[in-house]
């Protein structure tokens, strides 16, 4: 399958989760250490702002972390992308039904005498399979419209 970096759903979700993952760490870390440097540089600082700001700062940095690896998984991708040799398609030319070509057993495939070949062909490969039925094989069949290669490995009642 060769597909498209650029048309690929889970390389544009990657990209997109990586980059809100990123934002919303970076938010979390920028929000929280501002309000808790503030408040303490003020002497107004509660237990929560203190206490709960430090969860959220490392909450923060666990997405921002996150997002900065799956950005860093979409430039790799990109660049493996660019560095792999695309596949080439394989060109299929159209059958020409009008050509005149020999077959590969030497009988030409046009004219009467090519149709001659072909009806000789035909009663020597029926001549050929007559022979190798055993004796009676018809009266196997009972009547059955069967071929006589099936009639004779299945029995038909």
């Amino acid at each position: 399958m060769n597909k498209s970096l650029t048309r690929s759903i889970g390389f544009w979700l990657l990209l997109v989760l990586s980059l809100a993952a990123a934002g919303v760490g970076g938010w979390l870390i920028a929000g929280q250490v501002g309000t808790m440097t503030s408040t303490l540089l003020d002497g107004t600082a509660t237990g929560i702002e203190v206490y709960v700001g430090q969860s959220l700062v490392v909450v923060g940095a666990a997405l921002l972390g996150a997002g900065v690896i799956g950005i860093l998984l979409a430039v790799a991708l990109s660049a493996v992308q660019a560095i792999v040799p695309a596949r080439t398609p394989v060109v299929v030319e159209p059958i020409d039904g009008t050509a005149d070509e020999s077959s590969d057993d030497g009988v030409e495939t046009d004219g009467p005498s090519a149709d001659r070949a072909i009806a000789e062909n035909s009663s020597s490969a029926h001549d050929t399979a007559r022979a190798a039925e055993p004796v009676g094989a018809e009266d196997a069949q009972n009547g059955s419209s069967g071929s006589t290669a099936t009639a004779t490995k299945i029995s038909v009642k």
